[in-house]
């Protein structure tokens, strides 16, 4: 089976002012993601939830510097590396990825011969 990455778009702001009831709504939304993508004949094989973008730091050449390099009002905030049969079954499976009014990505990891 091929591995995808599905990148998880939100709203920051959402989670700066989430109350603990939102967070736990979030929480059970992404269990229950990771018991159906099994339903849909697909596996997830890892996956994370990231730090805030003033956390970030850019690197562009030598020159390095705090916080995200652009503004967006949307900012990667998790992943999941999934394996799918095809990019159908993976966009099958990113289409129940909780992203909290934002959006997700799917992209094909690539493979290089060993």
């Amino acid at each position: 089976m091929a591995q995808y990455l599905i990148l998880i778009y939100e709203s920051e702001e959402f989670y700066e002012q989430a109350t603990p009831e939102d967070w736990q709504k979030a929480m059970d939304d992404h269990a229950r993601f990771s018991q159906q993508v099994p339903e849909l004949g697909g596996r997830i094989l890892g996956g994370e939830a990231l730090q805030p973008t003033a956390t970030a730091t850019t690197i562009r050449g030598d020159i390095v510097t705090d916080g995200p390099f652009v503004e967006t009002k949307e900012a990667l905030g998790g992943y999941y590396v999934i394996e799918a049969e095809d990019l159908d079954k993976a966009i099958a499976i990113a289409k129940l990825c909780p992203a909290g009014g934002g959006g997700v990505e799917v992209r094909p990891v690539m493979k290089f011969d060993e």
